[in-house]
């Protein structure tokens, strides 16, 4: 079984992420990557294993065309939610209750 489900074939996301979790490709490789993190950490602060956290980074080296869309989209959101208070692209965005 895959442990990567692209974003063509996802139900819950419009990117590569974990299979049946909403953990994306490219938040794993930002916290190992990005953030200097190593495999077994990622893996234990979503519950999933430290093959889970290569399979996802080896995805991400492997559609390299893919994960370059995915951040042109979300870079295209943060600039649009930058002119429109009503877009919401985190947490920080949602109206306190």
């Amino acid at each position: 079984m895959n442990t990567v489900v692209s974003g063509d074939e996802s139900e819950i996301h419009d990117e590569p992420h974990i299979r049946d979790r909403r953990v994306t490709v490219s938040h794993i490789h930002a916290l190992v990557k990005g953030r200097g993190l190593n495999a077994q950490t990622v893996a234990d602060r979503f519950d999933l294993t430290a093959s889970d956290i290569y399979h996802a980074l080896a995805y991400y080296y492997d559609h390299p065309e893919e994960m370059r869309a995915v951040e042109e989209r979300r870079r295209e959101l943060h600039e649009a939610a930058e002119d429109d208070s009503s877009i919401v692209t985190g947490l920080e965005d949602l109206p306190e209750s």
